[in-house]
C-alpha cells in the first residue's frame, strides 16, 4: 500500500526507540505545514502510517531524539530534534523513512 510509515532504532542499546514524538509536515516554498504527529510504540514504529496515501512533494519528519536519550538517562544527548527533509515524486510506491540514532549521531535512507 503507498503510504508513508517510520520507525526510530537506538543504536546505542541495540533496540528499537519507544516513545520519540514525530511530527510529519509538508514544505510548500518555504513554509512548513503540519500534517501528522505520533509517538513510536514499543517496536520503534508509529502505530498508524504518518500519511495512509502518499502525494508528490516535500516533506520533513522531525523526530525528538533529545527527549528520548533524556528519558533514559543518557546525559546530555548531542542531539534534540532531527529533521529529515525528503522530496516524494512516486506516488505508486510505499515510503518508508527510518532513523537510526545515538546519542552522539544518527542516518536515515529510503526503506522499503
Amino acid at each position: 500500500m503507498p503510504g508513508l510509515t517510520t520507525h526510530v532504532l537506538d543504536t546505542a542499546s541495540g533496540h528499537p526507540a519507544a516513545g520519540v514524538a514525530i511530527t510529519l509536515f509538508e514544505i510548500v516554498g518555504n513554509e512548513r505545514r503540519e500534517i501528522a504527529s505520533a509517538v513510536t510504540n514499543e517496536d520503534g514504529r508509529t502505530d498508524q502510517p504518518l500519511m495512509d496515501t502518499v502525494c508528490q512533494g516535500h516533506f520533513e519528519i522531525v523526530f525528538g531524539i533529545g527527549a528520548y536519550f533524556a528519558s533514559r538517562g543518557t546525559a546530555p544527548s548531542f542531539l534534540d530534534q532531527v529533521p529529515v527533509r525528503f522530496h516524494v515524486t512516486d506516488v505508486s510506491r510505499h515510503w518508508h523513512v527510518p532513523l537510526l540514532a545515538s546519542p552522539w549521531g544518527y542516518t536515515t535512507y529510503r526503506g522499503s
